[in-house]
């Protein structure tokens, strides 16, 4: 266990949970979320019962994700430092980039009480224009995040696509380049890894 700056502690091993939209059996994001973190295999990642990677809640749309979000996170402060929370949502055309869609999620997180040292534990991964788009360039290489990328009817296309995410990342290769949200979301769970680490 260690202590973050600012206040909070950080396991050296943590179990993660990992609040997504969509409705539970309508929703790629539980075969993608689960498919990339057991590809990467992180030693420090304390499986569930059942050696599961990892806890997927289903929050059904974006705007719910917001309310349900401070109850997940004080759920996994109340755990002592070992539970780590992620937010996987899309950044849609109403919002410019995740930064923009973060700042919504700390409006309901303060309203509910969340502290700021607390609000920035929590890793976001936030998809442009949605989760499909990082699909679309991880399989073909290119996407354009200002519209929506192809549909998913496949588990096995997308859980190809989060093995890909995940090789990515463990070669840090830097061709093609991320897209920008995809970029972005790479840096918080680097974030996360460097915090474990120290």
């Amino acid at each position: 266990m260690k202590q973050l700056p600012g206040g909070g502690y950080v396991a050296s091993r943590t179990q993660i949970v990992c609040l997504h939209e969509g409705k539970k059996g309508r929703s790629i994001d539980p075969v993608f979320i689960r498919t990339v973190l057991k590809s990467l295999a992180p030693a420090w990642i304390r499986p569930w019962q059942a050696n599961n990677i990892v806890r997927t809640v289903d929050g059904g749309g974006r705007s719910d994700l917001m309310k349900l979000m401070p109850t997940e996170l004080q759920a996994c402060l109340a755990m002592g430092g070992d539970t780590t929370l992620m937010v996987w949502a899309d950044v849609d055309h109403d919002m410019a980039d995740g930064e923009q869609l973060k700042a919504e999620f700390w409006k309901f997180a303060s309203q509910a009480g969340i502290q700021r040292n607390e609000f920035d534990q929590v890793v976001f991964v936030f998809a442009k224009d949605r989760l499909e788009n990082w699909i679309e360039f991880l399989l073909k290489g290119k996407t354009d995040e200002s519209k929506e990328g192809p549909r998913q009817k496949h588990d096995r296309h997308v859980a190809d696509a989060a093995k890909r995410l995940a090789q990515h990342c463990k070669e840090q290769l830097s061709e093609p380049p991320n897209p920008p949200s995809l970029e972005w979301s790479c840096h918080n769970w680097r974030k996360l890894v460097e915090r474990i680490r120290r």
